[in-house]
């Protein structure tokens, strides 16, 4: 079989891959705190059938090789935490991280997970809770009866403004988690990460310290997505997918022709 099949192949594999997480930053561009990923493609094997540097005679050596390569494939996904363009939206729960830096929630069994996204809520204990799935931000912050306003600090510390009291309360702390290989977390969905031994552990500080971001009340973050850049890529990715399909529909060709004259 003619190896230039399975090598095309190989690139219609990748390209479909690559496609897919395009169309996933394209459906997630309005999703608050995403951070857009990318295919890292590499070659694979080859077929070494002159090493350079051989021996071509006894007085001399060959200036190049003869290696035939077996086509490409996609060995990674990487995200990239650049920082999102800001929303304004005045909810005095809607808080964002400006710079390095993920909230911490905890999820039902116990696991720690974080994220970008900063739309948070109250459940009826008045604990601070994800807006989605009801997740309790870490640390813990509730928020007293009766309380008229909340204030949250560019270094994360909550205070609330109670009916019937002059001065403002502070019951809380929101801190800020980085990592040392924030590409290295693994996304789980619901705009939530895991660390995992290639993140590096957590490291948990005050808003605006030691090179953590600040946090900002009554904005968002919003998706890092460049939807015109992803279109670019998409039909770059169509482009290459259409070049190795045009190889596929070529050999077919030849092998028919060969097919015929025997």
């Amino acid at each position: 079989m003619i190896p230039a099949l399975w090598i095309s192949k190989t690139g219609l594999d990748a390209q479909q891959t690559n496609i897919s997480q395009i169309s996933n930053n394209l459906a997630n561009a309005s999703t608050v705190g995403y951070k857009k990923g990318r295919a890292i493609f590499e070659d694979l094997l080859y077929q070494n059938v002159n090493q350079p540097g051989g021996q071509s005679s006894a007085n001399s050596t060959l200036p190049s090789g003869l290696m035939i390569g077996a086509g490409a494939k996609v060995v990674a996904t990487q995200k990239t935490f650049t920082q999102g363009s800001v929303q304004t939206t005045d909810n005095s729960l809607d808080v964002m991280i400006n710079g390095r830096g993920f909230f911490e929630v905890q999820l039902p069994d116990g696991t720690t997970a974080y994220t970008r996204n900063g739309q948070f809520t109250l459940n009826s204990d008045g604990t601070l809770v994800t807006t989605g799935e009801g997740y309790t931000v870490q640390p813990q912050i509730q928020v007293p009866t009766g309380t008229q306003s909340i204030t949250i600090g560019s270094d994360g510390q909550v205070s609330v403004q109670v009916a019937g009291q002059t001065a403002s309360q502070t019951v809380g702390q929101l801190t800020v988690t980085d990592f040392a290989n924030p590409v290295g977390l693994q996304p789980m969905g619901e705009n939530l990460y895991l660390a995992t031994q290639g993140s590096g552990d957590p490291i948990q500080g005050i808003a605006g310290t030691d090179g953590m971001g600040t946090i900002k009340q009554g904005m968002l973050e919003a998706s890092n997505v460049n939807a015109t850049e992803e279109l670019v890529n998409l039909i770059q990715a169509q482009r290459v997918y259409e070049m190795n399909s045009k190889v596929i529909s070529s050999v077919d060709q030849m092998l028919q022709n060969v097919t015929q004259q025997l």
